[in-house]
């Protein structure tokens, strides 16, 4: 791991790095059991039922992925987005 670590170049280390935190910005809105269970049916893929497809979805809303894509696009453009991440 250290290895791949250190041939990385460093922005994009940085980039990577910068996104983890967002991302965990945005799975911390769930609390720990709905952490468990949504990884319980990611890891169960393809497989799931309608009421665990409409539960997933349910999930991921709260972790508001519209949100996490604005915020991941005004922290990585060369142009201000800021407007993209204002409260609707």
């Amino acid at each position: 791991m250290l290895g791949f670590v250190r041939r990385m170049p460093f922005f994009k280390l940085l980039a990577v790095a910068q996104t983890m935190l967002l991302a965990r910005r945005h799975l911390g809105r769930l609390d720990g059991a709905d952490r468990r269970r949504l990884g319980e049916l990611v890891r169960r893929g393809r497989g799931l039922t309608r009421d665990e497809r409409e539960e997933l979805r349910r999930l991921v809303s709260k972790m508001e992925p519209t949100a996490f894509a604005a915020a991941a696009a005004d922290r990585f453009s060369p142009v201000p987005l800021r407007w993209l991440t204002r409260a609707r």
